[in-house]
């Protein structure tokens, strides 16, 4: 199942990876905030659509020396809401990592 449909159609691949890493962050925070919130529906729903982000950027063919690194970000945030949280991550480490980027890209414009 797609969840983005128009950004899996190729649209994804024209953005920065700094865009790219933003908006997949984007996901990261409402999930996080519907996991404080107690909304469980609404954290894995948006921890789906950060995997299809992540997905799509780690099969960009731009990125490939970087996919790595992008792997490894996705098994943290895996870790974290799926898994034991052995990485120890924390709502405020994640949302720190990935609004970095989203920072980078804002500026870039």
């Amino acid at each position: 199942m797609t969840l983005h449909s128009d950004l899996a159609s190729g649209r994804w691949h024209t953005l920065t990876l700094m865009e790219q890493l933003g908006n997949a962050g984007s996901e990261v925070s409402r999930a996080l905030r519907a996991r404080a919130s107690g909304n469980r529906a609404r954290e894995q729903a948006a921890f789906a659509r950060f995997l299809e982000l992540m997905d799509l950027t780690i099969a960009d063919p731009r990125l490939r020396g970087r996919r790595r690194e992008l792997c490894r970000a996705r098994e943290i945030v895996c870790d974290f809401f799926v898994g034991e949280n052995e990485y120890r991550s924390t709502p405020e480490s994640l949302d720190r990592y990935f609004l970095a980027f989203a920072r980078a890209a804002r500026h870039a414009r």
